[in-house]
Parts: C-alpha cells; structure tokens; sequence
C-alpha cells in the first residue's frame, strides 16, 4: 500500500523560518484548506494518508518531507539545520518506527529532507545552509550496509536541493539550470524551468502522475508536452513559508522505497 505521511498547518506557520524569501502575511485558513486540498489529491492518486500529530507550537512542522528519508529498508531521522526544527523529528519517528527500523542522524550532523533526491540506489544530498558535510558523511555510513551511494551536490539560490531538482518521470528531471547544474545527475534529461518562474523545479510524483503547483503554468506546460499526467494544485500561501509538494508529505511503499 501507498502511505503519504502529512502533518497539519500549524495555527504558527506565519512565524516559519525563511532563508531566501521575505517574509510575508500568510493565510493561515487558505493554507490549511490547500494541503487539505494537497492530501485529497494524493488520496485520489492511491495513498492513505496517514497523519502525524498536530504540533501547533511547531511553526514549520507541515513540511514533514524535512523529518526524515523512507528507503526500503530503513526510515533515517534527520536532525535538521534549524534547532526549532529538530523538535519535529520525535513524533515523526514514533509514527515510522510502525513501517521501518529507524536509524538517526547525530550531532554534529545536520541535514533536512529537501536537501536528498533520490534515483534508485543513489542518494543526490544537497550542501545547504541546513545540510552540513558531517551530515553527508553520517548519512553515507548509515546506509553503507544497504548498498546506497550517498553523492553531495552543490547548488544555488534556493533553501533545499529539491528547490532546484526534482524526478518526474523515470529518466527525466525537471531543474532550474541557475541554481543547479545537470551534470551530476546524468544521463538523465533535465527539463529546465521557465526562467519567469525559478521556483518551478519541486515537483512530486507519485503513482506515474506529477503534482504540481499551480503558480507555474509555463513550466508545467512543458511538462505536459512531453507527455506526463500532471495535476495542479494552488499551494501559494505554503509556498511563502519556502515550501512546496514534495516538503509536505513522506511517500512511501508499506514495505518497500517509495521514490521511484
């Protein structure tokens, strides 16, 4: 069965921590309603959605993507770059402990969820303000048992890896080609965004079907001329707290790795 992990909008979310955007009024009604929006897509797509606890305190615990990676054989908690942020990973490990062994990041290793794509067995790990190199490094020797390759990549302009680079159909990327260059990632293809909307590279696919957001129509007509199912979904007031549809969720196999 396909599980997608989510966590409510936090009545805080207008306090998140930001990076590379100015801070801005948030709607917290009209966020609330596009990830209940987000959720009943995902549901529609095949996934039970199943909920972590409501951390109203937690301003940012929305984007559960952060919290921790699900492979196949093991659910690591991160440690994320921001303190505030480490207090989400509790809850979320208590809930994956029912589909993984878990395995956890340590000091002095910070890394955040956004900052790993993953293509197959390869782990792409972004070095970010919120993912440091003893973070890579742990990383890399928790999963050396499981045969994984744990790669850094250096971007750009942007708060996660996955800002700038996402999978969206098996041998095809979508990018941004000014935060992030192609060349770690081939052969696959990258898709470059439109350059009217550099935020356009987060895309989640799941079940062969691209979600995607709405605020980034010409992108997502490239996507639709070269052939993939994609749906969108209005997520601007989350996306004002730096986030976007893969930050949301934890999709995964009950039983196997979910990015595929």
């Amino acid at each position: 069965m396909l599980i997608a992990v989510t966590r409510p909008v936090s009545p805080t979310l207008a306090q998140c921590e930001l990076t590379h955007l100015a801070r801005e009024p948030i709607d917290i009604a009209r966020a609330t309603a596009q990830h209940a929006a987000y959720e009943e897509r995902l549901g529609e797509l095949g996934a039970g959605i199943v909920r972590a606890p409501a951390a109203p305190d937690l301003p940012d615990a929305v984007f559960v993507e952060d919290t921790a990676l699900v492979l196949a054989e093991v659910a690591v908690i991160t440690r994320p770059g921001s303190p505030r942020r480490r207090l989400e990973t509790a809850a979320v490990a208590t809930l994956l402990s029912a589909y993984r062994p878990l395995a956890c990041l340590t000091p002095p290793a910070t890394l955040d969820g956004g900052d790993v794509l993953q293509i197959e067995r390869t782990l792409f790990v972004g070095r970010s303000s919120r993912t440091n190199e003893a973070g890579v490094e742990q990383l890399r020797r928790l999963l050396a048992p499981f045969d994984y390759r744990v790669i850094p990549v250096e971007f750009t302009g942007c708060l996660h890896l996955k800002s700038a680079v996402t999978r969206i159909a098996d041998e095809l990327l979508l990018a941004n080609p000014d935060w992030v260059s192609s060349s770690p990632f081939r052969p696959l293809e990258a898709i470059p965004v439109d350059a009217r909307e550099p935020y356009g590279a987060n895309a989640l696919r799941i079940a062969g079907t691209v979600v995607y957001p709405a605020q980034f129509p010409r992108t997502r007509d490239r996507m639709v001329e070269r052939g993939l199912g994609v749906v969108s979904l209005d997520c601007s007031e989350l996306a004002k707290a730096e986030g976007a549809v893969t930050c949301c969720s934890l999709v995964f196999q009950d039983g196997e790795s979910a990015y595929r």
